[in-house]
């Protein structure tokens, strides 16, 4: 099906690419059209930028080896000119470069698609353009810095704005919804949904901490009615270190859960979690003996000690998707996934893979050990009243498993 059959011909959506290679710039301008997209093709990053106001791109799919500037500084030219669309990166060189790019795009703000592998495969490109909403230009971020004033973002505490959906979590001994992670929302009046990338960053540490527990409040009123359904979950709700210095957290968790309430798991990153050793320690065991368990959040990315991680009462490790998304073509990410996987079994706790994508991956994620499984190949982050749906559903997680020959693990 053409990606943008619905829409009129002059909504068509533009890409613009850039690569030195005319053999693929020809192969991708004839994806391109056939997945219903415009394009115009460039050897030469001045070219394009200079070009780029002027046509409003909705997509820049680019290679990294090409003259001066390079790849990575061009992406640093396109956050200096406002770009507001997507960018996907081609491959060509080291994965790990690819990755590095890609991270540094994210970090100045630019909408990354990750990066496709030369030659590029037409199901790739198309699995890769399903986040885009084809034909609609991207909303344009205002010349005002930051988005969202500080006295927008107190109107929407004061107003409730910010709701919450959840991103649900799969056990892959058995196939079942076993839990769902709390993601904050912004149903903003004018705008809509607004993910929490574009408001987080400009909290204060007071408007934080509010939040959190506003967060919390709402997940443990949602679970209560699941619960009332017959479908009981665990629960895990992000949090900062600051937060959980803050000792309302405990005693609202026992103000408004019951004796059989769901198992609530706060996750923090693992930078965060490993600052401090005393302190993380001391936080970590307060809200164990409150019944609460701690989850130490996109576990590899940080540098932190195993020693440190042995002194945290930590119930869980959650896998970052960086790992997870290339696991299938990357014999070392295979092998980090598989040593984590490895680490908590050791320790008798979980280990989350996050950011599942495709379920072929399953398969190795339960022969390497790994307990629990999310990620928008399961499913996306749902409003409360799909969640009941969800849990009544047949999962494709065992039935993948079971399909494949692998045994499928065992879950502490």
């Amino acid at each position: 099906m053409n990606l943008l059959a619905e829409y009129d011909e002059e909504e068509r959506a533009l890409a613009l690419v850039l690569d030195e290679d005319p053999d693929v710039v020809a192969v991708l301008s004839l994806q391109l059209h056939v997945l219903g997209l415009e394009s115009r093709c460039y050897r030469r990053a001045d070219a394009l930028l200079a070009e780029l106001d002027e046509c409003a791109p909705q997509l820049v799919i680019m290679g990294l080896e090409f003259g001066d500037p390079d790849g990575i500084e061009l992406l640093r030219l396109l956050a200096e000119q406002r770009f507001a669309g997507w960018v996907l990166l081609l491959g060509g060189v080291e994965r790990k470069i690819s990755r590095i790019a890609e991270r540094v795009g994210h970090t100045l703000g630019l909408q990354m698609l990750g990066s496709l592998d030369k030659p590029m495969r037409l199901a790739e490109l198309r699995q890769r353009l399903d986040r885009l909403r084809p034909g609609r230009k991207p909303a344009i971020v205002p010349e005002d810095s930051p988005f969202f004033s500080a006295d927008e973002l107190e109107s929407a505490l004061q107003r409730r704005e910010l709701t919450v959906h959840y991103q649900p979590q799969f056990e892959l001994a058995s196939g079942r919804l076993s839990g769902v992670e709390a993601l904050v929302r912004w149903s903003h009046p004018q705008i809509g949904l607004i993910g929490p990338a574009s408001f987080l960053p400009m909290l204060t540490a007071a408007q934080s901490r509010r939040l959190t527990c506003h967060v919390l409040e709402q997940a443990l009123a949602d679970a209560q009615r699941w619960r009332e359904q017959g479908v009981l979950l665990s629960l895990s709700v992000n949090v900062t270190a600051d937060d959980l210095m803050a000792s309302q957290l405990p005693a609202l968790t026992r103000q408004l859960a019951p004796g059989d309430s769901p198992l609530v798991v706060l996750e923090i990153t693992e930078t965060a979690a490993m600052d401090d050793e005393l302190l993380g320690s001391e936080i970590a065991a307060r809200l164990h003996l409150s019944g609460m368990e701690v989850a130490v959040d996109d576990f590899g990315v940080g540098f932190s000690s195993l020693s440190r991680l042995q002194m945290l009462p930590i119930s869980e490790l959650k896998i970052d998707r960086s790992f997870i998304r290339h696991l299938q073509q990357d014999s070392q990410d295979a092998a980090i996934v598989e040593a984590i996987a490895l680490l908590g079994r050791r320790l008798g706790i979980r280990v989350v893979a996050e950011g599942v994508e495709e379920l072929d991956c399953l398969p190795t994620l339960a022969r390497f050990g790994c307990t629990h499984v999310q990620g928008f190949g399961l499913s996306r982050p749902v409003p409360a009243d799909e969640i009941p749906r969800l849990a009544c559903d047949q999962s494709p997680i065992r039935a993948r498993i079971v399909a494949s020959g692998e045994p499928s693990g065992s879950t502490p």
